[in-house]
């Protein structure tokens, strides 16, 4: 299915519009085109509308806000929505301050969301209005374990059907989920959790 999807994304050349954070932009465009996409960052409120219009996709990711990248998000994602383009939120250290946590729930009321990617933390302060994040890292009490695996797996399904949209939760175990199934990847390594942006240039690519 990966190669399938590569193959795709090389063959029809997608340009990806970004949003995304400060810390992390360079490295979110060079994954894009090292999978044989293309990136475009932009996040100025006058700017964002006529982006959209050559774009596939939009990627927004809340990691470094202020009040023009949030205006900047509000009108590519309804402008992306309008054109039918594939959108994502990355609600970066969501929990972590009320103007993260707020942005990202009110994204979510005026844009539709194809997938909603973070780790668990941010993922169930969008969900349940609580959870124990550590700035943009989740907190050890929230992480998804062989133990509660089961929990976790209907927890992701249940968000994903309330969004109408696909949830990926990712961590030492991934969960991808929409309100059907859930694929659960055991994939994950320490050495990421030492290297700044992995997840932001995975929202970049999934776009």
């Amino acid at each position: 299915m990966l190669e399938t999807c590569l193959e795709n994304v090389r063959n029809h050349g997608a340009l990806v519009h970004n949003i995304t954070n400060y810390v992390t932009v360079n490295d979110v465009a060079n994954a894009i085109l090292a999978i044989g996409a293309s990136p475009i960052m932009s996040d100025e409120p006058e700017d964002v509308e006529d982006i959209q219009t050559i774009c596939q996709g939009l990627n927004i990711n809340i990691g470094t806000l202020n009040q023009q990248s949030i205006e900047g998000m509000k009108r590519a994602g309804k402008k992306a929505n309008a054109l039918g383009h594939v959108v994502l939120l990355d609600p970066v250290g969501a929990g972590a301050s009320h103007l993260r946590t707020q942005t990202a729930l009110d994204l979510m009321k005026m844009i539709h969301f194809d997938v909603i990617r973070g780790n668990i933390s941010e993922i169930k302060t969008l969900a349940l209005g609580t959870s124990t994040t550590q700035g943009v890292d989740a907190n050890a009490a929230d992480a998804v374990t062989e133990e509660n695996l089961n929990t976790m797996v209907t927890f992701a399904k249940h968000f994903a059907a309330s969004q109408d949209c696909v949830i990926a939760i990712t961590g030492a175990i991934d969960l991808v989920a929409n309100a059907n199934t859930c694929y659960v990847i055991r994939n994950g390594k320490p050495q990421m959790g030492q290297i700044t942006g992995t997840g932001c240039q995975l929202s970049g690519i999934m776009t």
